[in-house]
């Protein structure tokens, strides 16, 4: 491994100019280098950028093409732009195969340049360096300064305005493009106009100063808090896992009665969904932070391995998989799903707890994945007769035991016409539940606003203005 300096060839030593000329088999990163020249004779993996879907299939195949190189040739030289020891993904996947023996020759990063053509010591200033690609996460809770590499296109500048949502747009930002070389340009600029100011090429990196608050600065600080609560608060410190779990459930029905309060045409409704998804959040961030007291996972833990599964679970966007259409996406989820859980059963993996509307629906999907399923409604729907004509028979026949299974058959077949109609049967109940509280409510009112004592008035008085509502809707 060598490296080429930041620019031009007057940065590249005569120790890496000897190690080039003593290794016949050479390979190039990229030949789109001011200093590529100093490579004779060498592959490039520039085709590798244009054909791979993600930058980590560019490393992860630039490695595999290495160590192949290397098994036929016994010896090969890889060249980097800069210094191989600094933000080369491909040299830092290589340090781990065990396959190959590594031999890195420093060479002049273009930090040197960077830190030069700013006028400040990195050490004294604490400037931090960070990935473009990966700036969301990899700046969390850092205001700055920072340094930022790999900023060769306007994307990648606008993504990382983007993850500051808290900027002000004033903020001071430096462009530094084609440092050390005679093309060399450095911009200054604010943060609103980052992504507005230069055509970003492969030798532009930015320096930020100082951010009004910290990237992602409202989830560090939303974390922090979980931990100072868990740490410092006597009725946060007595919760279990176990005594969450009614909390869990309760924010999470809030949650859904948010949900069915928003009105496409009412931004003011937006605010109780906030606050509920707020409060959904702290019971998670609340149990990562018991678990990371334990020593057994922590939140980034939650958040790597939903994000890992849903990448996995998603080959159409992330990989070479095509799918056009709902179908195929769920059906490809399945089998992933099958094979990452080796299940025996369909119905492993569907939660017990779950309302019984729910879980009733879940099982009959499952079930007609395989097969075993009415073609329609209209095979369903006549099972909803069977069912009560069977509850009818046994009604009031004093078996308590066969009136509760006949009751629990006639849900099970609404349930199956509720999903051959591509309805929620929970929601529906639901909603069904609320309508008739509505209009009971309006019952009570129109009693109390005529004097009449519902505890008394009997079912015709109460069917009068049951009806009474009904006509009025």
């Amino acid at each position: 491994m060598v490296g080429l300096g930041p620019g031009g060839t007057d940065h590249v030593t005569q120790h890496t100019l000897d190690v080039i000329a003593g290794i016949p088999h050479r390979y190039l990163r990229t030949g789109r280098h001011p200093s590529a020249s100093l490579v004779p004779d060498a592959i490039t993996f520039d085709e590798v950028y244009e054909q791979a879907d993600t930058f980590a299939d560019v490393y992860a195949e630039i490695a595999d093409r290495l160590v192949q190189a290397a098994e036929q040739h016994g010896e090969v030289l890889y060249a980097v732009p800069g210094s191989p020891l600094v933000l080369e993904r491909t040299v830092a996947t290589l340090r781990h195969d065990d396959r190959v023996q590594l031999t890195v020759h420093p060479a002049m990063s273009f930090l040197d340049v960077v830190y030069a053509r700013l006028g400040i010591d990195p050490v004294e200033a604490g400037i931090t360096l960070v990935d473009g690609h990966e700036f969301a996460t990899a700046a969390a809770g850092n205001s700055g300064p920072l340094l930022v590499a790999h900023t060769h296109a306007n994307w990648v500048l606008s993504d990382i305005k983007l993850a500051v949502e808290s900027a002000t747009g004033d903020e001071p930002v430096v462009i530094l493009q084609r440092l050390g070389t005679d093309d060399e340009c450095i911009t200054h600029t604010t943060w609103a106009e980052l992504d507005r100011t230069v055509e970003a090429d492969h030798l532009t990196s930015i320096y930020v100063p100082h951010l009004g608050a910290p990237v992602g600065a409202e989830l560090v600080r939303f974390h922090l808090l979980a931990r100072t609560l868990r740490e410092q608060c006597p009725w946060d410190q007595e919760q279990t896992h176990q005594s969450l779990v009614r909390y869990l459930l309760e924010e999470t029905y809030e949650v859904v009665d948010a949900l069915e309060a928003l009105d496409p045409d009412d931004p003011d409704t937006d605010d109780a969904l906030v606050e509920e998804l707020g409060d959904l959040l702290y019971q998670i961030e609340f149990h990562a932070t018991i678990a990371e007291q334990e020593g057994r996972f922590t939140m980034a833990d939650v958040a790597q391995g939903v994000h890992d599964k849903l990448v996995r679970r998603h080959p159409h966007v992330f990989g070479d998989v095509v799918a056009t259409d709902t179908g195929t996406v769920l059906s490809n989820w399945d089998a992933i799903k099958r094979q990452e859980k080796q299940r025996t059963s369909v119905f492993d993996g569907i939660p017990h707890s779950q309302p019984s509307l729910s879980y009733a629906d879940a099982v009959q999907r499952k079930a007609a994945k395989l097969g075993f399923d009415w073609p329609d409604v209209d095979g369903a729907l006549p099972k909803i007769a069977e069912e009560a004509e069977e509850l009818r028979e046994v009604a009031h026949g004093g078996d308590e035991h066969r009136v509760r299974d006949e009751l629990g058959d006639l849900l099970f077949a609404v349930v199956n016409v509720a999903r051959h109609l591509g309805v929620e049967p929970e929601s529906a109940l639901r909603a069904a539940t609320q309508k008739f509280r509505g209009r009971f409510e309006q019952v009570e009112a129109l009693a109390t606003a005529r004097g009449i004592d519902l505890h008394t008035a009997g079912l015709a008085a109460l069917d009068a203005l049951w009806d009474e509502v009904k006509a009025g809707e």
